[in-house]
Parts: C-alpha cells; sequence; structure tokens
C-alpha cells in the first residue's frame, strides 16, 4: 500500500463545501455538504441495467461516468461554482468490475455488476479442488462470483489479445471508485483505497497489499491492478475541464464501510445494517484480523491516517430489489412506499413464502445457483400475500445474518 498524502485539515482551505460522489447500482448521485456535514445540495440520476443472459448483470461504464460528470455538475452549479468545493469523496459499489484501455480510458467490456453470476461454475472448480480455505486465509472472502477476481479472468479470456495486453501493461482494472478517479484525474491517478481492494479476492488483509498468490490462483495479471491507499489519503486532482477547477480527491470507501463509519460504528463490537439493493450487516471487529465459522466474511471496515479496524460482514444480495421485482416485474405495487400498507392489511402471510434468490444467495449460504422460489400459494393467495413476502423475506435473511454472527461469537 502506498502513502498518497494525508487531507490537509478543512481550516486550511478557502472553500467551504464538500462534493460527495455515491455511485450505486441503481443510480448516480452527487451530494454538497457544508462543512458541519449539512447538505445543501444533491442531483440523482437513474442507471440503467443490462442482463445480457440469466444471472449475468452488466453496467455501462460510459453510462456511469456520464452521469457523474451531470451531476457533479448539477450540484456545483447549484452552490455558486467550483470555487466553493474544497475537495472530493467517492464512495460506490463494490466488487463491480472494469478493466479499460490505458491509453484511451475506454472499457474492453461492460461492468460486471456485483450481483452477476456468470463464474459461479469458476467458483465451484475452484472450491472443489479445495482452494476455499486457503482464500479465506488470506482474502478474508469466500469463493464467489460476488467479488471481482473472477470476473476480471473471464473479461480477459473472452479474447485472447486482451489477456496478452493485460501482462504487458496496456490494460486497467478497477472497481467504479478506482474507475471514476483515473477519469476525473485524465489518467494520472489509477489507485483504489483499502475497502474495495478487500472485496476483490485479490488483496491479503492482513499484509494489506495485493497477493501474488491469489493474482496466480485466479489467473488475474499485477499489472493490471491499481495502487492502494489509505481511505483518507490524496487520490489525485480532478482536471479542471471536468468540474471547473482542480479540485482534490481526497476520501473513497465502498458503500458498506462508508455506512459503517457513516453510523458512528467506530468501536469494536458496533454494527450497522444498512438497506438498499441488497442489504449489508457490518460489525467493527477493531485491529485483529477476525474469522468467521459461520461464513461471514472477514474484510477491511476502514483505515485512515490515524486508526484502522476490521470487520465482519454479511451480505443479503436481494433487499430493495425484491420490492423493486414486485414494482416492476410483477407490477403489484406502484412504489415500495406503498408495500408496508398492503401487507399491513393481512392478519398473517398466509403460508406464503419468497425466497428471493434472483442472483443467488448470499450470507450465510453463499449458493451461486440458488434461483427464486414462492411457496405455500393456495386458492386464496392474492397480490398482497407476495407483498408481504416480499417484506418478511428481507427479515427472514436478515435475522440470518444475526444468527451467523452471533453465532461467531458476537453479543448484544
Amino acid at each position: 500500500m502506498v502513502d498518497l498524502g494525508a487531507c490537509p485539515p478543512f481550516s486550511a482551505r478557502m472553500s467551504t463545501h464538500i462534493l460527495a460522489i455515491d455511485q450505486g447500482t441503481t443510480s448516480t448521485r452527487a451530494i454538497v455538504f457544508d462543512l458541519d456535514f449539512n447538505p445543501v445540495a444533491t442531483s440523482q440520476t437513474e442507471l440503467q441495467q443490462h442482463y445480457p443472459q440469466p444471472g449475468w448483470v452488466e453496467h455501462d461504464a460510459e453510462e456511469i461516468w456520464a452521469a457523474t460528470l451531470n451531476v457533479c455538475r448539477d450540484v456545483i452549479a447549484k452552490v455558486g461554482g467550483a470555487a466553493n468545493i474544497s475537495t472530493i469523496g467517492i464512495t460506490n459499489q463494490r466488487e463491480t468490475t472494469v478493466v479499460w484501455d490505458r491509453k484511451t480510458g475506454a472499457p474492453v467490456h461492460r461492468a460486471i455488476v456485483w450481483q452477476d453470476r456468470r463464474t459461479s461454475d469458476v467458483c465451484a472448480g475452484l472450491r472443489e479442488a479445495g482452494h476455499e480455505a486457503r482464500v479465506q486465509r488470506t482474502t478474508g472472502l469466500l469463493l464467489d462470483p460476488y467479488f471481482s477476481a473472477t470476473k476480471i479472468a473471464w473479461i480477459l479470456d473472452r479474447d485472447p489479445k486482451l489477456r496478452t495486453r493485460a501482462e504487458k501493461g496496456e490494460l486497467a482494472f478497477g472497481t467504479i471508485e478506482c474507475f471514476l478517479v483515473w477519469r476525473l484525474t485524465n489518467g494520472a491517478s489509477h489507485v483504489s483505497d483499502v475497502t474495495n481492494a478487500a472485496r476483490t479476492l485479490l488483496f491479503d488483509i492482513s499484509k494489506r497489499a495485493w497477493s501474488e498468490d491469489m493474482c496466480a490462483l485466479f489467473k488475474v495479471p499485477p499489472e493490471l491492478l491499481p495502487k492502494t491507499a489509505a481511505c483518507d489519503a490524496h487520490f489525485g486532482d480532478a482536471a479542471p475541464e471536468h468540474l471547473g477547477r482542480a479540485i482534490p480527491v481526497h476520501g473513497m470507501a465502498g458503500d458498506q464501510h462508508a455506512a459503517l463509519v457513516g453510523h458512528g460504528c467506530l468501536k469494536p463490537g458496533m454494527a450497522k445494517v444498512t438497506y438498499g439493493t441488497g442489504a449489508f450487516l457490518v460489525m467493527n471487529m477493531g485491529d485483529a484480523q477476525p474469522h468467521s465459522a459461520n461464513r461471514l466474511l472477514a474484510t477491511v471496515g476502514y483505515q485512515t491516517q490515524q486508526d484502522f479496524a476490521y470487520a465482519l460482514e454479511g451480505s443479503i444480495f436481494s433487499a430493495g430489489a425484491t420490492m423493486q421485482w414486485l414494482r416492476d416485474g410483477l407490477k403489484l405495487i406502484k412504489n415500495s412506499a406503498e408495500s408496508e400498507a398492503i401487507a399491513a392489511e393481512l392478519p398473517d402471510n398466509g403460508g406464503v413464502y419468497l425466497v428471493p434468490a434472483f442472483a443467488g444467495l448470499g450470507a450465510p449460504q453463499w449458493n451461486a445457483e440458488a434461483r427464486g422460489t414462492i411457496i405455500g400459494l393456495t386458492r386464496d393467495s392474492r397480490l398482497e400475500h407476495l407483498v408481504r413476502a416480499g417484506l418478511e423475506a428481507v427479515a427472514y435473511q436478515t435475522a440470518d445474518l444475526l444468527d451467523a454472527l452471533r453465532a461467531d461469537g458476537a453479543r448484544q
């Protein structure tokens, strides 16, 4: 890991606002905060999902870049121009994988999203070959297509020329925050923070460095990889033509790690659950590297110039995505907010249960081949029962995570 320099104190700056970029699975958002961390301007654009085959999920990285510029320029204008922005922070959907040309910055393939299941056979093969314990010891993670490494290899293997170019150092890999910094700095910075690096299956969380052993196992050329740095490093300066002046990027963290800090979980034993497309239970474990015997993930919680913490995490792939499916797929609801009133009309669930394994199951099952199931339907079942089953599915999955965390030694 490299030291890219700490963020200068706010008192050293004349500008009075912070620009936060929140690049998520379903939208790209920018928020400007004042120095008391009050939001003063926001802009958001929905992100198109691409499903080329069952179980495959992709994003257009160029669309993400264009949307990021648009929402940032919008909020900067709302606060009176770039002179009023002191610094930029980025948080992002994790594990989503981009490989691009170092000369042109053009992606060589659509971004493969964290929900994507196309490499489940590869992960199963590695598991059957006995590699999972070794992977877990090094990375804290389990063998699942959720993470970036098998996605990178899939992109390179679809065209032999790409792997050759990667080995020559002509291509670059990054998760979304890394790709955005590359573009913002016009290629001057190829860097990721440690929280995002720790979600790739290529990062040794004990040494906090890329693992040659994991690169060899997953057939990922080290030449692709970015530098890594603490979450509050100086990651480079956005070029003036993008946002109106050169603005430093002084903060990056994966979305769930940023949420851990944002919710104030800064002491060991403190935990949060946040619900978006998926749902993620994360507990601060302090500076002692944890190991889960119950199929949770050990990961880097956060790292700053002054502090460091590991975390245990349980990942649910479909939380808000379940309600989105009820709305857009089955058209049972007009918006997520009305689901509560619909479900409350029933005295109970009528024996109807939904397993929302639209992208497999995450923790603690880690079953990439699982698919969604509805059981308990009778002639008396109505749309209200399905809506309620969708809400209850989120609760049941959360209970599974809490049970696993408790079994790993967590106490109330």
